[in-house]
């Protein structure tokens, strides 16, 4: 190695084009596939593509990512009709990206893609029901436990006083 070679490296360096630096988790932009507004044009809810990742954001915070859309489109379906019944008007609006893939994915089930999409934000309705049930179930629990509680407290009561000398864990 000559004693130049240094030198020769440095001046060859300097000369090259500067390159930006790429890191690995470089914000991408987020493109916007699917927004929910409120009648004063507010985003309400929207669906982005961010890369490969499909992400839903409500009120401004993202809320969940994945790799299929159509089910987050069906629960801004869902809240667009929640809203709609609770007297506000809101507008769903979708690109045709999106629109393209319910079709694809009705046509695989042999529906045309309004009732794809009506068919998914009915199992959204079913889930609401279900809950409802569920918390009537810890309603009836709730009321039987105090039946049980006092019938512990009863017998605890009586425990002391047959063994006063031992303490109890």
């Amino acid at each position: 190695m000559s004693k130049q070679s240094k030198a020769k490296r440095d001046k060859r360096k300097k000369l090259q084009p500067k390159r930006p630096i790429n890191r690995l988790n470089a914000q991408q932009s987020v493109q916007n596939h699917a927004v929910l507004t409120n009648e004063e044009g507010q985003v309400v809810a929207a669906i982005g593509l961010q890369g490969n990742e499909w992400l839903l954001a409500i009120g401004g915070q993202t809320m969940g990512n994945a790799d299929n859309p159509v089910p987050m489109l069906a629960m801004l379906k869902h809240l667009s009709n929640v809203q709609e019944k609770e007297g506000r008007k809101v507008t769903l609006e979708y690109s045709t990206q999106l629109q393209q893939l319910i079709d694809d994915l009705a046509a695989d089930e042999g529906t045309t893609a309004d009732e794809y999409l009506t068919k998914l934000v009915s199992e959204f309705e079913g889930v609401e029901g279900e809950e409802g049930d569920e918390a009537d179930d810890a309603d009836s629990t709730a009321e039987d436990a105090p039946v049980a509680d006092d019938a512990a407290a009863a017998e605890g009561d009586a425990a002391p006083a047959a063994s006063d000398d031992k303490p109890q864990a």
